[in-house]
């Protein structure tokens, strides 16, 4: 179970290595930034990915990690020269852990204007519910 006091449905701690990770190694800082929302019924997870070929999205989960991939390609034609690139190119991955008060098996993603959004449904034991209190004999409970 991997859980955090701060955010009981997300890895926090993931993200932080992921793009610390990304920063080190040259890939150009945060090139698949996130918003996590919970809600009552789900958690809807939002991925900026402007200029992608949506046929090039993969949204996988295998034991209770989500990856998404995604690929942009070179943009440039044979009689032009690049003189400056800001814009990650190539294969790009994000991996998220999630508790195991999620619903893997009923995902859903939709992509549109640069943006993947990707919902996954609460389980129905990890909802808030209101715990109703018994009234009880005082002198029995003492005993």
């Amino acid at each position: 179970m991997l859980l955090t006091t701060v955010d009981p449905f997300l890895q926090e701690f993931e993200r932080q290595f992921d793009r610390l990770t990304r920063q080190a190694f040259g890939a150009g800082g945060a090139v698949m930034p996130m918003d996590g929302l919970r809600r009552d019924d789900d958690v809807v997870l939002r991925f900026d990915l402007p200029g992608i070929d949506p046929g090039s999205i993969e949204v996988t989960i295998d034991r209770g990690v989500l990856s998404v991939s995604a690929h942009r390609e070179e943009e440039t034609g044979a009689d032009e020269r690049l003189f400056v690139r800001e814009r990650p190119m190539g294969a790009f991955t994000r991996r998220i852990y999630l508790s195991e008060h999620l619903d893997s098996d009923k995902i859903d993603a939709a992509y549109a204007d640069g943006v993947l959004t990707v919902r996954i449904p609460v389980l129905e034991r990890a909802k808030p519910r209101k715990v109703e209190i018994q009234r009880a004999d005082v002198k029995a409970i003492r005993r």
